[in-house]
């Protein structure tokens, strides 16, 4: 979204404040600015403050809804495939390509007697200031994954990450492919 937009919450909204990803509400009927839509995201300023809205509630900013669907499973506990799948809509917030097609996770271990998912994830450079964003955004998706309890994610930076890394599309998308 190249131009900002002053927009009026519809509904009380979850956001996340960045750049520490505190989870934070914004009440019903406030007025807030539209300052960056990237990856199905939304990043707005509310009270001087800058927030990140996931796209599964665009709705309580006038905006049409995400909808997170899921391939249909083959079981009744925690599908990995459907949690790749929630991964897979989370987007960087300054670069438009998400997480596994930029190559920032580098596991995914699944308990399901316990319902949890545990995520090892890196950052594009360590001192990123968006680490914990980011990280709410990949709870707040595979979260929404069935029969998801608990997401645990933790932020590792061996090894470090670097450019082949990311998929041939990716790349491709960015222009780092060469």
């Amino acid at each position: 979204m190249a131009e900002q937009r002053m927009v009026t919450t519809l509904r009380d909204c979850p956001a996340r404040l960045v750049p520490v990803g505190d989870p934070v509400t914004i009440p019903a009927h406030q007025f807030i600015t539209i300052t960056q839509s990237l990856g199905g995201n939304y990043t707005v300023v509310y009270q001087g403050n800058m927030l990140r809205v996931d796209g599964t509630d665009a709705d309580a900013l006038g905006l049409e809804k995400y909808e997170l669907t899921f391939d249909k499973s083959a079981g009744s506990g925690i599908d990995e495939a459907q949690v790749w799948q929630a991964l897979e809509t989370v987007y960087d917030p300054e670069i438009p390509v998400n997480l596994r097609s930029l190559g920032l996770i580098y596991k995914v271990d699944i308990d399901q007697q316990g319902k949890a998912v545990a995520i090892e994830m890196t950052l594009t450079a360590p001192a990123c200031g968006m680490g914990p964003v980011l990280v709410g955004d990949v709870k707040y998706r595979v979260g929404m994954v069935p029969n998801v309890g608990h997401v645990e994610v933790e932020l590792v930076f061996d090894p470090p990450w670097h450019r082949d890394m990311m998929s041939e599309e990716a790349q491709l998308e960015t222009g780092m492919f060469f």
